[in-house]
């Protein structure tokens, strides 16, 4: 006796509903726990105006790739937030703090938004540029020299060039990948472009309230990187697990994930 094998469509779970801009609610406040749990750990100093960057700043993109530009906003910005009342250590502008997260997280999840969003990635470049403006421009005023403030900002001009470019919904594909090495790649180049944006629009901020001097600028030219180097290995290596658990386990997928 043959046992016959099952025929049919493959079974494919969807959300329904219930949930923030296409993703269940309990995966915003799980991801907004991690954001606050990793706000606890501080890992660079911040030469500008004292203090250390927390270890969530490396994974506010991935939660923007695993829940969607508003989604991921609202989970790592709540997270976030969160973190600035019980991490003080961690945090010196709570505004600022929370806009990074924010600004991160949506450029993430709008790389490679279709449809009606598929323009919604020039939002968080436009907050960019600007935010470039604002920060080279004071700094020339105050005594800044040009290839200075170039090299100071290298990370900054990057991210926008690289999310300008093709190379955004490259970086997109490559998260999307099921080669993990790939996948790493374009978690780490991602994290290093969406961050990017995010981080100039931060100092321009807080140099407008600091003004640290001209001599701090080239203090920072070889430290910038370095930090940006940390961003991206944070998110390539807890990215790369958390991706491929979410692929093994088939658990429902938000409705405008990258993966």
């Amino acid at each position: 006796m043959t046992l016959s094998q099952p025929s049919g469509e493959e079974r494919r779970v969807q959300f329904l509903g219930g949930g923030i801009d296409g993703a269940p609610v309990a995966y915003l406040i799980v991801l907004a726990a991690v954001v606050t749990v990793l706000a606890f750990i501080p890992f660079s100093a911040v030469l500008g105006m004292g203090g250390s960057f927390p270890m969530s700043q490396g994974v506010y993109s991935l939660v923007g790739w695993l829940l969607g530009p508003l989604a991921g906003a609202v989970s790592s910005g709540i997270g976030t937030l969160i973190g600035v009342f019980v991490a003080p250590h961690t945090t010196r502008v709570w505004y600022v703090s929370v806009m990074s997260a924010l600004i991160t997280s949506f450029a993430a999840g709008a790389m490679a938004a279709g449809g009606k969003r598929r323009f919604w990635w020039i939002l968080p470049f436009v907050l960019g540029v600007l935010g470039f403006a604002v920060y080279v421009g004071r700094g020339l005023q105050n005594g800044v020299a040009l290839s200075t403030a170039l090299m100071t900002t290298f990370v900054n001009w990057s991210a926008l060039i690289l999310y300008l470019l093709p190379t955004r919904t490259l970086f997109a594909r490559w998260i999307a990948s099921t080669h993990v090495a790939k996948m790493a790649a374009g978690l780490f180049l991602g994290t290093w472009m969406t961050y990017g944006l995010a981080h100039v629009c931060a100092g321009a901020i807080t140099y407008l309230m600091f003004n640290w001097p001209a001599e701090v600028w080239m203090t920072l030219i070889p430290v910038i990187p370095v930090e940006f180097a940390t961003r991206g290995a944070i998110g390539a290596v807890i990215g790369t697990g958390v991706i491929t658990g979410l692929r093994s386990t088939g658990l429902i997928k938000p409705a405008h994930a990258a993966y």
